[in-house]
């Protein structure tokens, strides 16, 4: 199903030498420190010694925290308590990164504001990932991807006329989020490099805002033509025809031939090469107006054939299309098969787990596979140690709960 890529160690990587310290729960905030794993930086995970965040309880139960927290070291500690707090002040003082997403002001309330942080280190990079950032009305509410997504505009695109509004089955807000945190943490210590003077900086994300950050035109769409940009099913309301459609044998398939060429050798791949000249869908902006004919055209055509068919003809052709692919037929393509874009990390538990490649490639680094997500404090020693407390300090914090 999957290949192991051999290479370099990630102590090669652009990010090594970083060093993260991600105490953020579920999913968005972590996915941006697991991107920057993926670049070589060195990441901790800290959770609270119970093993709660609610991660590791979303299905597949485990099997979502394993393959999302890849490639870093875990420890607990419960930085609410005195004694936790104070072993967290040390290690802040060991890291380039703090990553957390607690609701606005949870951090102050624990002792641990932004002042506090940068007297520990002065240097350090925080990135704080919220629903809806620090400041503004709704900062203390609590926020959930499909939040996002909806707040943001996104899912009022998703769906058609007669489902209304969607989500889809994946929470999409959190990993876009993740995405611009992992940007965030880059520039930020692309910004400490140019300038070795620069004080600690912090980082305000709204997932919300990073959602919105998508959805380039929606605004001014709206002031300039007083257009509501609203749901399509599977069309796009800019270009035609790009649409999804079905074929003989049930199966789905994507296909783009907005442009005057590539309509061209759509029509050609159809057999109906008249098409092109049809003052109906010579352009752009005319295919859009009669684009219920040109759908209906083309849907009959995919329709009237077993997908290998269509793909060979579209193949031939040179048109832009896909099967809409199933995780089932992503494992199978040779394609992702030849790129190794499926990797093996390493498991105590299962011996190993399939999961995405390292994303992006690049010339000189390629890594060997991280291992999957830590158990519940299952580096506690090794990191502690380093931090000079000896093997009765750390026992002694685990008597008390710390750890």
């Amino acid at each position: 199903m999957t290949a192991t890529r051999s290479g370099t160690s990630a102590a090669s990587g652009p990010l090594s030498g970083i060093r993260i310290l991600d105490m953020a729960t579920v999913l968005a905030a972590p996915f941006s420190a697991t991107l920057c794993g993926d670049m070589g930086a060195e990441v901790i995970k800290l959770e609270l010694p119970d093993g709660s965040d609610s991660l590791r309880t979303l299905a597949p139960v485990d099997l979502f925290w394993k393959v999302t927290n890849r490639g870093k070291k875990g420890i607990t500690l419960d930085v609410r308590k005195p004694e936790g707090k104070a072993v967290f002040l040390r290690l802040i003082a060991t890291v380039d990164v703090l990553v957390e997403n607690f609701r606005t002001g949870t951090l102050d309330k624990w002792g641990l504001d932004i002042a506090t942080l940068h007297r520990a280190n002065p240097k350090l990079i925080v990135l704080r990932l919220t629903g809806f950032g620090q400041t503004g009305p709704y900062a203390s509410r609590p926020g959930f991807a499909r939040i996002f997504e909806a707040m943001s505009g996104f899912a009022n695109l998703t769906g058609d006329a007669q489902s209304g509004p969607q989500h889809m089955n994946y929470p999409l807000g959190d990993v876009v989020s993740g995405l611009f945190g992992a940007f965030s943490i880059a520039t930020a210590i692309a910004q400490r490099a140019r300038d070795p003077h620069q004080k600690g900086i912090e980082i305000d994300l709204s997932a919300t805002e990073a959602m919105m950050r998508l959805l380039d035109p929606l605004a001014a769409e709206y002031e300039k033509e007083g257009v509501v940009r609203q749901r399509a099913g599977n069309r796009a309301t800019y270009t035609a025809p790009s649409n999804m459609y079905r074929t003989g044998d049930g199966a789905y398939v994507t296909v783009v031939g907005s442009s005057a060429v590539i309509f061209r050798r759509l029509c050609d791949a159809m057999k109906q090469p008249e098409l092109a000249d049809d003052e109906r869908f010579c352009s752009n902006p005319a295919r859009m107006k009669h684009v219920d004919e040109l759908d209906g055209m083309i849907a009959a055509w995919c329709l009237s054939q077993d997908f290998a068919d269509v793909a060979a003809a579209l193949d031939e052709h040179g048109v832009p299309y896909s099967k809409i692919y199933s995780i089932a037929d992503v494992a199978a393509d040779p394609h992702y098969r030849e790129r190794q874009a499926l990797i093996r990390l390493p498991d105590g538990e299962h011996g190993s787990l399939p999961a995405p490649c390292i994303v992006p490639r690049m010339k000189g680094f390629e890594p060997e596979p991280p291992r999957t997500g830590p158990a519940v404090g299952e580096h506690n020693a090794e990191v502690l140690a380093a931090l000079g407390l000896t093997d009765s300090q750390i026992e002694g914090l685990r008597t008390a709960g710390i750890i």
